[in-house]
């Protein structure tokens, strides 16, 4: 055979030496492509951690490497989810701290003082170097190592920061399914073991280790369905299934699950299957036909029956839980949003859309589908698994984003089949041999040939059967040979391929550099020169709350930012990303869905200090919490449907707005005046502008009763009110702002225009203590000791707080009684009567001019006493009492 270009004359030997080493160089280049590109987020910005989950990953993993394993498994945390706090270590995936404790204590053993945080920061890209030497082991193709190292889908969960249990997750992923495989492949009980040691790790690690568990059963199931059950099956399965299920169950937060859910439950039934046909083989062994039929009827029909009821009856008796949430929303899409709205608010778990497949894949794409036909054409054992996998993964990556992760590594898989298919072809260097071209024959030859030919041909005249046309068409055809003919059609071929992957990694590089690189605690933008801006306002108003608010300080906000409140501020939450408590998570809905005065009463049940909000309106940060009121809304309606409708929220022509159309239900709500309070100061007397829903404010912006602003960072992102506590004269906090409004416009009215009272007519101060013991002071202020007229004078202060809030609850609603309960209108009075009756008792009065003034007054003020007394806490009376008028008309004519 010719070939297209000559090779150097090497022994085998050599070759296989120089590949090993091409190999392992090429490896170490994939670890240090998928390492590096995993690094812009600290050369961008700096060693942070990044986004909302991984801060609590990270705050548990210092308790971790502080504390200990033991004070770690046994941590209950008081600060989360006030008051009910969260018993941590049992409600956790322990692998990835675990993972992190291990490393760094192994660190510290060889006396390299390595902070926990810059372990937990380059954890993933770590990783990502085992997931590439992972991929390769399974394919044994560079080029899949190659495309998971860099592929964006896998990055924008693996950079550095992103310390989420999706670090060390896809590579135990790529993992246990290479050693699954091996174990189907050798039958060995070995590599099943290990299959479920790493099965085990996985499970630890992260909640998604339940697509291994189904997907593994899903493929021993398919090969028993193939015809293609074996002993190597029965073995690889039994192994890995029992001790990974065993495994499994030590983790605390898993528990019994692998045995009581419907999630587990199709391993355990392809576990069963496969013990019934392993016993059928053994008793087939050993049975006449005619009875092994019988016998496998009878026991097929009984088992079958049985295992049915069995199902049914454990069900509906709770010990088989049913199917959750996140579960029923793959297969309906809209199940979440109408019964769990919760699930449905999280952005991971909306449906893709498609641009996001060319964005965290690119061309690889559309070369998986050539890769999976491909796997047909073998159709061997893990060709069938790759084959289960894209199908499987293509369905739940279309309708939930977050398992896009789960879809990158068989695209990758399946791409490097193709890819690695077309350039083996079109780089072999063989090519079929040229068609030899017919060569005229002479006369003389041709009648030796027509003479020669006689005899066979009227032989085979003589044979009835002629040779088929078919079969004379097979041997020209096979005369012929495909293949590729010459250098230039190898060169086009290969070029645009390696064009394509060229293209391929600068496009991961932009998407990983500008798209999954950016911590969403500090955000950046670019200046019009280009210059990149750095916007921090989140750590900034977490600082502020660590150095100016006490330790224990609850605040309350959305649980998008519990963790990071948590982890940065040191502060109490009432909710966090943990989201197990449905009904706490619409408390705080309800808080912000609701008006202050109805708001008010739920945060001082819950001891909230501050509440915290996210406005992006100024700056046009598209994340903030006015774009995901609605679902605050939602989840409030669904603990209180009476209470929280979410039509009330919307205009009459069923908008969402926050402009003077908005409803009157929104702007009274919480959300809506921490959000847009004083932001229309920032436009000096015009209308202010909400960048993000690009929509004109109203220009009388809200007021606050029951909160008051008390930090605001740099670019109003981040907004923090205080929870004013309760008013000291037990006042509704609107009454007493509408009231210290009114002290104030009455503190500059001009002095000449102020009407003195009518001192010649006795019925000015009646009903008023306060009026009496002003008159009293101004007739008696040149006679009596200055300390004596002072105190009067602060008396009269006091008691007209107390006077000025029950008349002034009366005139607003005369129909009921003064005041439910006007204890602290007694407390008032007989302090302030103290305190005269004190001051004019004093000894050493008798021989001034006062004398007899002080004695008057502490006779009527006894009695006056007596009488406050007598009526208990129901001050309100006094106001119609005639003796307290009598009283008090005495008290100001001393």
């Amino acid at each position: 055979m010719a070939v297209a270009y000559e090779l150097p004359a090497l022994s085998k030997e050599a070759v296989a030496n120089t590949a090993s080493l091409l190999r392992i160089v090429i490896l170490v280049f994939i670890s240090g492509a998928a390492i590096a590109s995993r690094l812009f987020a600290v050369i961008n910005f700096e060693s942070i951690i990044h986004e909302f989950d991984p801060w609590f990953n990270y705050r548990a993993t210092k308790v971790l490497a502080k504390d200990g394993f033991y004070e770690f498994w046994n941590w209950f945390d008081p600060t989360a989810w006030y008051p009910l706090g969260r018993v941590v270590g049992g409600t956790i995936y322990p692998g990835l701290m675990a993972t992190s404790g291990v490393i760094y204590n192994f660190l510290h053993a060889l006396h390299l003082p390595v902070d926990i945080r810059n372990i937990c920061v380059l954890l993933a890209p770590g990783f990502s170097a085992l997931t590439a030497y992972a991929t390769y082991l399974r394919i044994c193709r560079s080029l899949g190592g190659h495309f998971i190292g860099i592929a964006p889908g896998y990055i924008s969960r693996s950079v550095a920061g992103s310390y989420d249990n999706e670090a060390i997750a896809i590579f135990l992923l790529m993992f246990t399914f290479y050693l699954w495989i091996r174990a189907l492949k050798q039958g060995s009980a070995f590599f099943g073991t290990l299959a479920a040691i790493f099965y085990f790790y996985m499970v630890a690690a992260w909640g998604g280790y339940a697509f291994i568990t189904n997907m593994i059963p899903l493929h021993a199931l398919a090969l028993v369905l193939m015809g293609r059950y074996s002993s190597r099956l029965y073995v690889g399965y039994s192994s890995w299934y029992a001790i990974g299920t065993l495994a499994s169950m030590q983790v605390p937060f898993v528990g019994f699950q692998p045995v009581r859910t419907s999630e587990h439950m199709g391993a355990l039934g392809v576990f069963g299957l496969l013990q019934l046909i392993a016993f059928t083989e053994l008793v087939r062994s050993h049975l006449p036909s005619k009875q092994f039929q019988l016998v496998l009827r009878a026991s097929v029909g009984v088992l079958f029956v049985l295992g049915t009821l069995g199902l049914v009856v454990l069900t509906s008796k709770g010990w088989i839980a049913p199917w959750t949430g996140r579960f029923y929303s793959l297969w309906d899409t809209g199940y979440a949003k109408i019964h769990i709205p919760i699930i449905a608010s999280v952005s991971e778990h909306q449906p893709t859309a498609w641009p996001a497949f060319f964005m965290d894949l690119n061309f690889l794409i559309f070369v998986f589908p050539v890769g999976v036909v491909l796997c047909f054409k073998e159709l061997r054992d893990e060709h069938v698994f790759v084959i289960i996998y894209a199908v499987v993964a293509s369905y739940f990556a279309g309708v939930m984003v977050r398992l896009m992760l789960t879809l990158t590594p068989c695209v990758c898989v399946s791409a490097a089949i193709a890819v690695s298919s077309l350039l083996d072809t079109y780089i072999d260097p063989e090519e079929p041999d040229a068609p030899e071209e017919p060569v005229p024959a002479s006369s003389s030859s041709s009648t030796e040939a027509d003479g020669s030919a006689s005899a066979p041909a009227s032989a085979s005249a003589a044979t009835p059967a002629a040779t088929p046309k078919k079969q004379q068409s097979k041997k020209k055809s096979s005369g012929k040979k495909t293949g590729i003919y010459g250098l230039d059609t190898r060169l086009a071929v290969i070029g645009n391929t390696v064009f394509l992957m060229l293209v391929f990694v600068l496009h991961c590089t932009w998407v990983t550099s500008n798209a999954y690189s950016s911590p969403s605690v500090v955000l950046a933008s670019r200046g019009p020169d280009g210059s990149q801006n750095i916007i921090d306002d989140f750590r900034e108003a977490y600082y502020w709350l660590r150095m100016n608010t006490p330790e224990t300080s609850v605040v309350a906000s959305w649980w998008d930012y519990g963790y990071q409140i948590a982890g940065m501020a040191d502060r109490p939450t009432l909710v966090d990303n943990n989201t197990w408590n449905n009904t706490h998570i619409a408390t705080v809905g309800k808080i912000m869905a609701s008006p202050e005065d109805k708001a008010y009463p739920i945060l001082r049940k819950h001891d909230v200090d501050y509440v915290l909000v996210i406005f992006g309106g100024l700056l046009g940060y598209s994340g903030d919490d006015i774009n995901k009121f609605l679902w605050m809304v939602r989840i409030a309606q669904g603990i209180w449907p009476d209470e929280i409708k979410e039509a009330n929220y919307f205009t009459p022509r069923g908008e969402y707005k926050v402009d003077e159309s908005a409803s009157a239900v929104m702007k009274e709500s919480v959300m809506y005046k921490t959000s847009y309070y004083r932001f229309s100061e920032l436009f000096g007397g015009g209308q202010a502008v909400d960048r993000v829903r690009q929509q004109h404010l109203p220009k009388q912006g809200p007021t606050l009763d029951y909160l008051e602003e008390a930090f605001t960072s740099e670019n109003w992102i981040v907004r923090i009110y205080k929870v004013k506590q309760d008013d000291p004269l037990g006042r509704d906090h609107k009454v007493a702002n509408a009231f210290a409004a009114g002290k104030k416009r009455k503190r500059v009215r001009p002095t000449s225009r102020r009407k003195a009272p009518n001192q010649s007519n006795p019925a000015w101060y009646k009903d008023s203590l306060t009026n009496a013991l002003r008159a009293l002071a101004q007739k008696s202020k040149s006679t009596l000791p200055r300390d004596v007229y002072v105190t009067i004078e602060e008396a009269a202060g006091r008691t007209y707080i107390h006077e000025y809030y029950i008349r002034d609850l009366h005139a607003a609603n005369p129909d009921r009684p003064v005041h439910p309960d006007s204890s602290f209108v007694y407390t008032g009075y007989k302090a302030s009567l103290a305190i005269l009756l004190s001051m004019v008792s004093q000894p050493g009065l008798d021989g001034t001019p006062g004398g007899k003034i002080c004695r008057g007054i502490n006779a009527c003020l006894q009695d006056i006493l007596a009488l406050v007394r007598s009526k208990g806490n129901d001050v309100g009376r006094l106001f119609k009492d005639p003796e307290m008028n009598r009283l008090l008309a005495n008290l100001a004519n001393i």
